[in-house]
């Protein structure tokens, strides 16, 4: 059995010291634990899940939680495969996010050159296999370390679907279920080992749908309004505005229906829009004239125009009291370390790579704090308003790898990957038990968090009040 140290109120010793004696035997239980965490990522990479429908993923992690004495609140803020498990009493309340869907279009073996799998239409390139299976781990370990140690606290972990395109975090805060969690921990995968204070861009998603006339396209082309002239039309006014908006904003669509036979005449053509900025009042504004540039694309073609919102993310908050902290742990739990394969099977990714940022052999190392913006979109921005929150980043790809790659699916379903989990695991599990134990970080944490937020704060989901769009991927 495990002797973990009793941490006693009042011991002359500083709190941080005996989370340091602790640390040891926190991470060998951990790494006693590889295979199963390992097994977690695997499993949960096969069955690659898209956003609301990842039932067998949820599952599979609700049942390994509810196994180890966690109570499983499921099917949580209208989302079916939302969940919500819980460990302990008292406070502070600490919850462990875990994500767990796949993205579509997205099609790889887990080998180093380009390999798809056969009636596969959805992979994990972006690793939430491994997110998913590394908070769980550390879940896993923290909960036997409140057991042994008597400690005070509630753990939750939450299962958070559809982070891709769906925000099933915004559902989840505007359902009340941070309301009374006192800090929120999150990872993501990536190419290297970082606690780097990284904000994001706030960012919002919509489909429109332009309605027109069929006809023959040859025989009677004027009895016809076509419905893809009006996303032509829109797509080019929205390519023609980029030059009149603020640099750091970003634009993307794709057109998901176009019509079907080039002689009949489209009267349905759908596209879907992401518009991203730093500043979520920006994302706001230009909205309005991505709206207002719908509709003229509908009266110039004699067509008409709605739209639905699909998603909407706030940017993340920073805290740096708890990102130094937790830049302290990942440095604890150390870089990922590749064995001979593993290196054949990195160096053979490498050559794939077009200009990788990063040298191979970073992997080992946990890159320098810094303040960072990401041009990258996360629902974990609500979060982060609505609770002191903090992430970090672990090396479950080959140096240089970008995200939603078929080199991030590949590296993401075999031992890179999960040595990568096995990092986030400890680095959540240090983390998390340092604000079980340290007051003065929590008040800390939590002064940054109120002076950041600002006393007028009202929280207002980009989404507006529209209900989990479960069937965003059919």
């Amino acid at each position: 059995m495990y002797r973990w140290l009793m941490f006693v109120a009042g011991m002359l010793a500083p709190v941080s010291m005996s989370i340091a004696q602790d640390s040891d035997e926190l991470l060998d239980f951990i790494d006693s634990r590889y295979e199963s965490t390992a097994q977690v990522a695997r499993t949960i990479w096969e069955y690659a899940e898209v956003g609301y429908q990842e039932t067998k993923s949820s599952t599979l992690l609700q049942q390994t939680l509810d196994g180890e004495g966690f109570t499983i609140e499921a099917g949580v803020a209208d989302i079916p495969t939302a969940f919500v498990a819980t460990y302990g009493s008292g406070e502070p309340v600490i919850a462990i996010l875990a994500e767990f869907d796949a993205l579509p279009g997205i099609n790889q073996d887990a080998v180093p050159a380009r390999l798809l799998i056969d009636e596969k239409t959805a992979g994990h390139a972006c690793g939430h296999n491994l997110f998913a299976a590394g908070s769980l781990g550390a879940a896993i370990a923290i909960k036997h370390w409140l057991d042994e140690t008597g400690t005070s606290g509630t753990l939750r972990v939450l299962g958070t679907p559809a982070e891709e395109g769906g925000s099933g975090k915004v559902y989840m805060v505007r359902a009340g279920l941070f309301d009374d969690v006192d800090f929120a921990l999150h990872w993501h995968p990536g190419d290297e080992n970082s606690a780097a204070a990284e904000t994001t861009l706030a960012n919002r998603s919509a489909k429109f749908r332009f309605r027109g006339v069929s006809a023959h396209a040859a025989g009677a082309p004027e009895k016809a309004r076509s419905a893809l002239d009006g996303v032509e039309a829109f797509n080019n006014m929205v390519n023609l505005m980029r030059e009149h908006v603020p640099q750091e904003t970003r634009i993307h669509y794709v057109i998901t229906s176009g019509g079907v036979a080039p002689n009949v005449v489209p009267d349905f053509a759908e596209v879907f829009y992401y518009l991203r900025h730093p500043d979520a009042t920006v994302v706001k504004e230009i909205w309005e004239r991505l709206e207002a540039a719908a509709k003229g694309a509908a009266m110039g073609t004699g067509t008409r125009v709605d739209w639905e919102i699909i998603h909407g993310n706030h940017s993340l908050m920073l805290n740096e009291t708890l990102s130094k902290m937790v830049d302290e742990k990942l440095r604890m739990a150390g870089g990922v370390h590749y064995n001979d394969f593993e290196q054949d099977f990195a160096e053979a990714i490498y050559t794939t790579l077009d200009h990788p940022r990063l040298a191979l052999g970073s992997q080992e190392e946990v890159s320098p704090y810094a303040v960072n913006l990401s041009y990258g979109s996360t629902d974990v921005g609500d979060v982060s308003i609505a609770v002191p929150t903090v992430g970090f980043s672990a090396a479950t790809w080959v140096p240089g790898t970008s995200a939603h790659s078929w080199q991030s699916t590949a590296a993401s379903g075999m031992t890179i990957g999960y040595k990568g989990a096995q990092v986030a695991a400890k680095t959540l599990t240090l983390a998390a038990t340092e604000l079980f134990l340290n007051e003065e970080l929590r008040i800390a944490a939590r002064r940054e968090f109120d002076e950041r937020r600002g006393g007028d704060f009202h929280y207002e989901a980009l989404l507006g009040d529209r209900p989990p769009p479960l069937d965003y991927r059919n």
